[in-house]
């Protein structure tokens, strides 16, 4: 008897039954698994780049030390010549307008560390992993709401300390604050791109300031618009951080709200949905 004959003894006759061929799986997979498992992922990393914040805590330079130094030196050294020679007038003023810009430049790291991550093999890396594409640009955008939240906790706790205080009432404030991290939160798209798209991380600094500069100092941030030429008017009404600082001062001094909220919101909307598309292009093709 040879080795196939002493094999085929010991099956049975159910083992020598014909297969029926495999059935189709009827189980139905919900369509919004493939978004859970994105955020659980993105939570993930974000996770990691809060641990890697934490472990370098210098990169919360720009969103700790140097909004109070601006605060202070715009306070003091204009505050006397532009509010008719009361630097609390100008406080008052400046301090939610400031926020608008603090947020916005404060969007330029994270661009310059996505940028790094990438020259040193990082996303490699990620895209070895079984996780959505677009997870580690989301995961990195949702860990700079803490350093954004802490930027607003930073502005407020300050700028008390040296004089600032709330015409309104504490439910108006927070919206103001929640307001400004949700903008920020869009605006940062912006810095995502460009890191995706720099040849060098030093050079995403240098972009990101070309835009963020003009945006924040032509607006109605440090001076009111009605003081302003009339091309450069034209301009600033148009500016989205000009309508932030028009929401956040409005939410926080009183005043009307309605067209700079819309305007606002609208602008969000736009950010996201210009630069998410461009971002997650960009990773597409540079990692």
């Amino acid at each position: 008897m040879t080795e196939y004959d002493a094999a085929t003894a010991t099956l049975t006759a159910e083992d020598m039954a014909p297969v029926a061929p495999a059935q189709p799986s009827t189980v139905s997979v919900s369509p919004y698994t493939g978004w859970w498992r994105t955020v659980r992922h993105a939570l993930v990393l974000a996770k990691r780049n809060l641990i890697k914040t934490m472990r370098t805590p210098e990169q919360l330079v720009d969103v700790t030390l140097q909004p109070m130094i601006f605060l202070l030196l715009f306070t003091y050294v204009f505050g006397g010549a532009i509010v008719h020679g009361s630097q609390h007038a100008y406080l008052q003023f400046l301090l939610p307008g400031l926020l608008g810009q603090s947020i916005a430049m404060g969007s330029v790291s994270l661009g310059q560390n996505m940028n790094a991550d990438i020259e040193k093999g990082v996303f490699d890396r990620f895209r070895s992993l079984p996780i959505a594409r677009s997870a580690p640009l989301v995961g990195a955008v949702l860990a700079d709401f803490a350093r954004y939240l802490l930027l607003c906790v930073i502005f407020i706790g300050f700028g008390y300390l040296i004089g600032f205080r709330v015409m309104t009432n504490p439910i108006e404030a927070i919206a103001a604050l929640v307001l400004s991290i949700g903008f920020a939160l869009c605006f940062c798209w912006i810095s995502v791109w460009v890191g995706m798209i720099a040849r060098t991380s030093g050079s995403v600094q240098g972009v990101m300031f070309l835009v963020i500069l003009p945006l924040s100092f032509a607006s109605s941030t440090f001076v009111k618009v009605s003081t302003m030429p009339g091309p450069l008017q034209a301009f600033v009404k148009v500016n989205p951080i000009s309508h932030l600082v028009g929401t956040t001062r409005g939410l926080m001094l009183g005043g009307p709200i309605e067209s700079n909220l819309l305007w606002t919101l609208g602008w969000m909307v736009a950010l996201l949905v210009i630069f998410v598309p461009l971002a997650l292009r960009g990773y597409a093709r540079r990692a």
